[in-house]
């Protein structure tokens, strides 16, 4: 598996889009191409989004490294009788307030400004006799502070299929982030400068090019096989391959245990290849993660559900990531 090229590291940025803010799948290292399901497959395999019944909210939160916050909402309604289900989702990441500086104050103005990084996506996923399901979702990217921002439009497409007497056998694969360059842009690159014909006493603003930049686009190859442990208890087996534009390659694996719908727990392990095990040269995405869910009805006998959702990630530096979720399904 040498798809990867690190020869190409660094050259692609909007790197949140690759930042999982959703608790269940974190807790699986974002593993579960193959049986990821609900409103939070929108992030992963879209595909997945149409094992949604009825309604589902989703609202995540999650505490990354530098008191850095990633905050996401999604929302899932199944259309009419068919296998169709419509989704929303809305991510963003909070870094917080930085001092203003210039050149010419370079201790600070005094004012302070939050860059604002987000991403909203649409997405389409149908079913087909609870077999294949594929999902397609469109992304607006952006990155701005007060004068200057960048902005694109991304693809995701996904596909997941389900086999085996009891469907217990599940492959998936995903395509993430394909879409256009960003540039940024705005008044915050211009520059006043005298001007250099001395006839006339007026500055020239001189307006500087960015570079252009690519999207982190990746490649989710994924299975699980579930067995069945009694009535309504399932142990599943994961694996999964990423295969990054822009990065080294990824491969991990895990497990997931729930008893009934009411309680669940996972642990996997994920590790980048041409890194050494707990390497600082390898990024933040690896290493060992865990989670669990608790789940209760609304009322006795009903569909609909409240649902609590924690993940940890352990990280080589810093002090792991931690993430929480709360799923309503209506």
């Amino acid at each position: 598996m040498m798809a990867g090229n690190p020869d190409r590291q660094g050259e692609a940025g909007a790197n949140q889009l690759l930042l999982n803010p959703w608790a269940r799948s974190a807790g699986l290292h974002s593993l579960n191409t193959s049986s990821v399901s609900g409103a939070e497959a929108m992030y992963l395999n879209v595909a997945g989004l149409s094992r949604l019944k009825k309604t589902q909210i989703q609202l995540s939160h999650a505490r990354y490294i530098a008191d850095i916050n990633l905050n996401a909402l999604s929302f899932g309604q199944h259309i009419g009788s068919g296998g169709g289900v419509f989704g929303i989702s809305l991510v963003s990441m909070d870094l917080g307030d930085f001092f203003s500086t210039s050149e010419d104050i370079p201790g600070g103005t005094g004012a302070t400004f939050s860059p604002s990084y987000f991403n909203m996506g649409l997405s389409y996923s149908h079913l087909f006799v609870n077999k294949v399901s594929v999902g397609v979702t469109f992304k607006f990217v952006n990155e701005s502070i007060s004068n200057v921002g960048a902005r694109a439009m991304a693809l995701d497409a996904g596909v997941q299929y389900v086999t085996g007497e009891n469907d217990n056998f599940k492959f998936g694969i995903s395509l993430r982030n394909i879409g256009t360059k960003m540039k940024y842009t705005g008044e915050g690159l211009s520059t006043p400068r005298p001007n250099p014909n001395q006839t006339w006493e007026f500055p020239i603003t001189y307006y500087q090019r960015s570079a252009e930049y690519e999207l982190p686009s990746q490649l989710n190859i994924g299975f699980s096989n579930d067995w069945l442990l009694g009535k309504s208890n399932r142990l599943s087996l994961i694996g999964n391959f990423t295969s990054n534009a822009f990065s080294r390659d990824q491969v991990g694996g895990g497990l997931e245990l729930t008893v009934g719908q009411n309680f669940g727990l996972r642990v996997a392990y994920k590790t980048e290849l041409g890194t050494a095990i707990g390497s600082t040269e390898a990024t933040l995405d690896n290493g060992v993660s865990a989670g669990f869910t608790a789940s209760i009805p609304f009322k006795k006998g009903s569909d609909s559900r409240l649902t609590l959702d924690y993940s940890y990630r352990a990280t080589a530096v810093y002090n792991g990531i931690h993430g929480v979720g709360l799923r309503i399904d209506l």
